[in-house]
């Protein structure tokens, strides 16, 4: 394999982006586990004067990633998730005013690898949602392990993570007056093992639970498309029912999250490594679905709404996917 060397010449404003995509990466795929090690460090050579307050905090502390979490303007507004817009670029595109005096739900499509368009739109100040949905606040929902691990969170609701549980949801919604977004990766792990590029396989069909909170709280579903979020990176060929797909799923089955073998450029050259490639991300809001509360639907009113749902999706994909350079024959997979 011919390898590809980044030129030497390269603006500093390029290398800065670089740097914060390479940061991200680390807090996405390393800095749990070192949270994680230095807390189990502190126990071990019983440095009780450190971990003593922590673990008191931690117990007092439990239910806040449920309560709508913690999060910091000042860890948001770092200049580093600027540059790390920057990288790709990552674009917000509004179809339609919200009204901030109701309750949403945001369904994100498609995860992607590593879900960076719903990252760098929702979890920072840098993009333009705060211009085009004034008086809405965004609450980005991932799996809750994430946010039981020691430190690891903090840092993680510091930049508007929540957990997906059923119960935070329900207290992203529950707000009077409405104003709030609760951002939902729907298609979850499974969607990310199918994130090849060219590809919108999308895991929907048995994904309800969020069309019935829903109808419970009365908050509009609007769904959201993420036009390049799987070209970011390569994957090993995983077809359904390869060895490597069965293990890929065994795994995601006792640990909750995927495993997706994935590879891009590297930092000095561009022809393998970890760090996605520099693609435009354009993620589209769609528009809103009048939901009436409902605090007990029926099966039928789910599934109506879950149809209105994949319908508006599918519209949204085909109104905007020439746009984006998706060929016009290209279709959504509903799985």
């Amino acid at each position: 394999m011919k390898v590809e060397f980044a030129p030497l010449n390269i603006p500093l404003a390029r290398r800065l982006q670089t740097a914060a995509v390479v940061y991200w990466m680390l807090s996405c795929l390393v800095f749990a586990g070192v949270c994680l090690g230095i807390a189990v460090f502190l126990i071990i050579r019983n440095y009780w004067f450190l971990y003593l307050p922590y673990l008191t905090w931690l117990y007092f502390d439990w239910q806040t990633p449920e309560q709508g979490g913690r999060r910091s303007e000042w860890v948001r507004s770092w200049a580093i998730w600027r540059y790390f817009k920057d990288y790709f670029p990552i674009h917000l595109i509004k179809t339609q005013d919200l009204d901030p005096s109701h309750n949403y739900i945001f369904g994100f499509h498609p995860h992607g690898v590593l879900v960076v368009g719903a990252f760098g739109n929702f979890c920072t100040n840098y993009s333009a949602f705060k211009e085009l949905f004034p008086g809405l606040t965004p609450y980005l929902h991932m799996l809750p392990y994430w946010l039981r691990c020691p430190l690891f969170r903090e840092y993680a609701m510091s930049i508007g993570l929540v957990s997906v549980s059923k119960k935070s949801v329900s207290h992203v919604l529950s707000k009077e007056g409405g104003g709030n977004i609760s951002i939902i990766v729907l298609g979850g792990a499974e969607e990310s093992l199918d994130a090849h590029p060219g590809k919108f396989t999308l895991f929907i069909r048995q994904r309800k639970g969020f069309v019935k909170t829903a109808l419970t709280h009365g908050a509009y579903l609007v769904p959201v498309f993420s036009f390049g979020e799987n070209e970011l990176f390569n994957q090993v060929s995983n077809p359904k029912g390869s060895w490597l797909r069965n293990v890929q799923e065994k795994l995601q089955k006792m640990m909750g999250f995927a495993l997706p073998l994935f590879h891009a450029r590297g930092i000095f050259q561009y022809s393998f490594g970890l760090i996605p490639y520099r693609k435009h991300i354009h993620t589209v809001v769609g528009r809103p679905i009048p939901v009436r509360q409902t605090l007990n639907p029926t099966s039928e009113q789910i599934e109506e709404l879950h149809q209105t749902y994949m319908e508006e999706l599918r519209k949204l994909f085909e109104e905007h996917k020439g746009k984006y350079g998706i060929p016009e024959n290209e279709a959504l997979i509903f799985r």
